[in-house]
């Protein structure tokens, strides 16, 4: 006959955890989060090293050139000129799929079972990659064979040229990046309209104040810090845009279109110019950050305002 012993107090059995294990947990916690900043910084750090180089595919053993790459690209026509290119592309998309974004989100805030439906089919151009996306547009636009001009032609549109020229080259890669990004700033308003307490808006419909007095004074302050996170958002995304310019024109007609980032590949994997690539994705994270702090800053002087700070 066998007799079972208990476990002492104080056994890795009974739960017990030495105070050196212990001690060890936040360690162990932290570091998914570690190796994920690791893998992060250092190809970061490793593009700036190289932008302070002369890497190219003939010079396999580079040389540290100082700031010579930063000045030769920011006294470039062609760096003003990309530059210049992704602000146009910037400020028409995001204020395109804002405007867009914020009236959709008022349309469907009324709880109805069409603005129920419509909202689970909001979200369909998110689920579909932008490059997929754009080869999608890019086959509708095709002058002989698209779809677009088929639709458009018994209102007298056909026959649209949509990337033969700068400015219609410039409209279709907006107009697309609008179709698929619009559902995200909609998406992103309509929560923050759900979340708007019901009083103040009870209050001025028992003072008799009209829609529009309502949405001036009421729904647009309060509404005002969701939508600068979702202008925050779409414009340091369009800052790095890529795969719609690529996907569409590749930087056409000519170089029409060539933003930054369509720039530093050309540079870094069409020309081999590893360390001129780098130094222009440097200055577009420069950019970037710097505009992000921007809209930070006055994203919180809105939320003070709708607090009643």
């Amino acid at each position: 006959m066998s007799v079972a012993t208990a476990n002492p107090p104080g056994s890795e059995q009974d739960g017990y955890v030495s105070p050196a294990r212990r001690a060890w947990r936040p360690y162990f916690l932290v570091l998914p989060a570690l190796l994920l900043t690791i893998g992060i910084l250092y190809p970061f750090v490793q593009g700036v090293i190289y932008s302070f180089q002369n890497l190219k595919a003939t010079r396999p053993n580079p040389e540290f050139v100082g700031f010579r790459n930063y000045q030769r690209i920011l006294t470039d026509n062609d760096f003003w000129h990309a530059a210049w290119v992704t602000a146009k592309f910037a400020i028409g998309a995001t204020a395109v799929e804002t405007l867009l974004g914020v009236g959709v989100a008022l349309l469907l805030a009324r709880n109805s079972k069409v603005s129920s439906f419509l909202e689970r089919f909001l979200i369909l151009p998110l689920m579909i990659a932008p490059i997929i996306a754009t080869i999608m547009w890019r086959l509708m636009m095709q002058p002989s064979v698209g779809i677009l001009n088929y639709i458009l032609k018994p209102i007298g549109l056909g026959g649209i040229a949509w990337t033969d020229t700068p400015a219609m080259a410039m409209f279709s890669v907006i107009l697309i990046d609008v179709w698929i990004y619009t559902p995200f700033v909609a998406l992103l308003v309509l929560a923050g309209l759900r979340s708007l307490p019901s009083a103040p808006f009870e209050a001025a419909a028992v003072e008799g104040a009209g829609p529009w007095f309502t949405f001036r004074n009421l729904t647009l302050p309060m509404l005002a810090p969701y939508i600068l996170v979702a202008v925050i958002f779409r414009f340091m995304d369009s800052l790095k845009v890529f795969d719609v310019i690529w996907g569409l024109t590749q930087g056409g007609p000519g170089d029409a279109l060539i933003a930054i980032q369509p720039k530093a590949y050309q540079e870094a994997i069409s020309f081999s110019n590893f360390s001129t690539g780098q130094t222009y994705m440097v200055i577009l994270w420069a950019i970037v950050y710097l505009t992000t702090r921007l809209l930070i800053s006055v994203l919180g002087r809105a939320q003070a305002r709708a607090a009643g700070v």
